[in-house]
């Protein structure tokens, strides 16, 4: 694959509409010439990329963002996909502290025998940058600050091929995010609630607009939506937050593809 292409494997997020399974909660993943990565593979992201057609297989990294069950549900089986079934020991793995060796009580969330079947696991910190080597190229990361319901949670910028991508992951808006964003092509931010519908450590759309005013990428891709912000209409809200930013910004959908070069296509 030439282009670097982003495609949703899962667009929903919050409490109800985890168990109504009425968006998926499966994640993103990226395709590219140097690595395909998964990101925040919450409940149905297997089955979600089994369904979109992204052989898990040819996966070479995971990120989980945080230790919540809506983003790392099926770690475990992906971790067995870019393992080969766990019989080779490759791909790299980057999580928050919290999901791999867990809080006071232990309660880490990818398993120590999973970690044990890659090459590498990086836990993520705060602010720092790290380059990873892939069987067919590279990889750079940048961690964002996330300000969430539970420790260590991240967001990122990922240099792939030329191409970077930024993601928010569940975070409040704080003042200086939007500076942190800057020279994105892609920035998906997580927009959990519509406008005037404030939820703490969540976006709402109000918030997303001020996000890409400021750190100004080519493209703005909200997802990570709850019920509410679903039963406002995606699309209105992309449509508010575009106007009031100045930047295209689109409502992503469960199997939507996202391309160097494209708008949007199926």
């Amino acid at each position: 694959m030439e282009m670097t292409e982003i495609i949703f494997i899962g667009t929903g997020g919050g409490r109800i509409n985890l168990l109504k399974q009425f968006r998926g909660t499966g994640g993103f993943r990226i395709n590219s010439k140097g690595a395909n990565v998964h990101v925040d593979p919450g409940p149905g992201a297997l089955i979600g990329s089994l369904r979109f057609k992204q052989d898990p297989l040819k996966l070479d990294a995971l990120i989980v963002t945080h230790a919540h069950i809506d983003h790392c549900n099926d770690a475990g089986l992906i971790i067995e996909a870019i393992s080969r079934h766990t019989l080779k020991k490759r791909g790299i793995v980057i999580a928050s502290r919290y999901a791999l060796e867990g809080g006071e009580k232990g309660d880490r969330t990818i398993t120590i025998y999973h970690q044990g079947k890659v090459a590498e696991v990086y836990a993520a910190k705060i602010g720092e940058r790290k380059k990873f080597k892939t069987e067919r190229g590279w990889f750079e990361i940048e961690i964002i600050e996330a300000k969430h319901d539970i420790e260590d949670a991240f967001g990122f910028k990922l240099f792939i091929d030329g191409t970077t991508i930024g993601y928010t992951g569940d975070t409040e808006y704080y003042r200086g995010m939007d500076q942190k964003y800057r020279g994105c092509d892609y920035l998906i931010a997580n927009c959990l609630k519509p406008q005037h519908d404030e939820y703490p450590g969540h976006m709402t759309s109000n918030d997303v607009a001020v996000l890409m005013k400021g750190a100004k990428p080519k493209m703005g891709i909200m997802t990570h939506m709850g019920m509410s912000l679903l039963r406002a209409g995606p699309k209105k809200e992309a449509a508010m937050i575009s106007k009031k930013s100045g930047i295209d910004v689109v409502a992503a959908y469960d199997g939507m593809k996202v391309g160097e070069g494209l708008e949007k296509y199926m």
